[in-house]
């Protein structure tokens, strides 16, 4: 059986291509990350050096910038290891229905990010709560909604169940009612303890004057008269005044058995 010859300069050649696009593939996808990186932190320093612009606006431009350099490496590695750019978009074209049923989610959420944006129904900074989730924004990306919880856990939610849920935007206005209820032990005079309970919260510099707190009785029970408690504050003060009223009734009756101890 006739042996045949095997050109080693060919294949040298060969290697020596396909390894320089292979390492230049390498390189390019470095530099592109590395260059996306740098330009999202460009974007938001130069776009948030305006003091009318809005941080979850310059938030997403800067997310927006970085997929878009992503896209550019990606289209630009392909064409360096040979894949031509009319044939990729010729195979993108063919396969654009099967793409979009497989990415239905990502570009869903993708789209829930640009109305969320648009609207803007809330900022980073604000107290939301949506889909069950309570907590402060901390960014807006092209795919998930990033929250803090009340004890500084990360939540991330994706954009379409943000956008297609009941929102509740506790930062929205500035003042909000607390409503919260204070025992009058039986025995007491429930008149008095509003008295004391409307005095507190005058003094309370949390509470707001106007509207004027409102205190009444709201029902009866066997422990005494629950007292309605409602009083606004601003928006960022209101966690602070119902824990200074729950702690107030809390020591309330401690207060009084003191008072009504005899002097020695």
């Amino acid at each position: 059986m006739p042996q045949v010859p095997v050109d080693f300069t060919f294949l040298t050649n060969l290697v020596v291509v396909y390894g320089m696009n292979l390492v230049g593939a390498l390189l390019l996808a470095v530099a592109g990350f590395w260059l996306a990186g740098v330009a999202e932190r460009a974007v938001s320093r130069g776009l948030m050096a305006s003091k009318r612009m809005d941080l979850t606006v310059a938030s997403f431009l800067a997310s927006l910038t970085k997929y878009g350099l992503l896209a550019v490496t990606v289209v630009a590695i392909l064409q360096l290891i040979g894949v031509q750019a009319t044939s990729l978009i010729a195979v993108l074209g063919a396969a654009s229905l099967a793409i979009g049923l497989a990415l239905q989610g990502t570009l869903s959420n993708m789209a829930a990010g640009v109305m969320l944006l648009l609207f803007r129904p809330f900022r980073i900074g604000d107290q939301i709560e949506v889909g069950g989730k309570n907590g402060v924004v901390k960014d807006l990306n092209f795919f998930v909604t990033e929250l803090a919880g009340g004890d500084n856990v990360q939540i991330l939610i994706p954009n379409a169940s943000v956008w297609g849920q009941a929102l509740i935007n506790y930062s929205a206005y500035p003042t909000r009612r607390m409503e919260t209820t204070v025992t009058a032990a039986q025995g007491e005079d429930p008149d008095a303890v509003a008295r004391q309970v409307r005095e507190f919260l005058d003094r309370n510099p949390n509470a707001l004057s106007d509207p004027a707190p409102d205190v009444r009785a709201a029902s009866y029970a066997d422990g005494g008269v629950e007292l309605s408690v409602r009083a606004w504050a601003p928006a960022p003060k209101i966690d602070a005044l119902k824990f200074e009223l729950g702690r107030y009734a809390a020591e309330r009756p401690r207060r009084t058995e003191a008072a009504l101890q005899p002097a020695e």
